[in-house]
């Protein structure tokens, strides 16, 4: 990439948000939801968009899998994560590579599951990383993520707009129809999509009480008045999308077939 967006300041203020290794709400408990009814145990697993490591540590650590392959395409996010991974003795069971975008550099049928936490709306083309996860997953593996979604395919209210703008990076929000379509056109089965919304409508605004309250003034000494005073405003543009129902949350769900053609 020609810049990144998640340098080291920017990974911190996010961990002082959502939690040390987290760089998208909900923490551990948000992960086991999304992972409800899965068994990992030994499982090998793809951790699409790894971020600084936390989530893809907890999949070894927590629910057991075999070993867990954590990609992004950033550095400073990778180096986080290989040193959260190394400092908790998983080094054997974690590998953080970093990536270009593109076609997953993995082998067909490498994975038993393929985990991704609100990454994949950096990806433009939802069908062609549809196929990229089913590709690279076993028969009978699954395909378990959440991001972050538009409620429709028409353009963009301007609200929705303004928050797509002050967050700076580059979104590429999808309809729950455009996703679902994605994931069937890729072969997938047992498709669901679950909407997030109304859980991440009030918890959004719980951070921003957090920005705005007791802590400012010294995030504001750490991290500066501008950037802290941008990010009041994203939030605050973020909550009114959330509370229309325009900007929707989902947790993806999808299986490759165990038998194929």
């Amino acid at each position: 990439m020609d810049e990144e967006f998640y340098d080291d300041s920017y990974i911190t203020f996010l961990e002082e948000v959502w939690g040390s290794g987290y760089l998208s709400p909900g923490g551990p408990d948000e992960v086991t939801r999304i992972l409800e009814g899965l068994d990992l145990d030994g499982a090998r697993i793809l951790d699409i968009g790894c971020g600084s490591g936390g989530i893809t540590l907890s999949l070894a650590l927590d629910h057991g899998a075999g070993h867990v392959t954590g990609i992004d395409v950033e550095a400073p996010a990778c180096t986080a994560a290989r040193e959260r991974a190394r400092d908790a003795g998983a080094a054997d069971r974690v590998t953080i590579q970093q990536v270009a975008p593109g076609p997953l550099e993995f082998a067909d049928r490498s994975f038993d599951v393929v985990f991704s936490k609100d990454a994949i709306i950096h990806v433009a083309d939802k069908d062609f990383l549809a196929r990229e996860v089913f590709r690279v997953l076993e028969p009978g593996g699954w395909f378990a993520a959440s991001d972050w979604l538009i409620s429709h395919d028409d353009t963009p209210s301007p609200g929705m707009a303004r928050y797509i703008e002050l967050e700076g990076l580059d979104f590429s929000m999808a309809s729950p129809d455009r996703y679902e379509t994605a994931l069937t056109g890729a072969g997938f089965v047992n498709v669901s999509l679950t909407n997030r919304n109304a859980w991440y409508r009030d918890v959004s605004r719980s951070e921003l009480d957090f920005l705005t309250g007791a802590a400012r003034t010294d995030l504001k000494d750490r991290y500066g008045v501008e950037f802290v005073d941008h990010q009041v405003e994203t939030w605050k543009a973020m909550v009114a999308v959330l509370g229309t129902g325009e900007h929707c949350p989902h947790h993806l769900r999808g299986q490759r077939p165990r038998q194929e053609a």
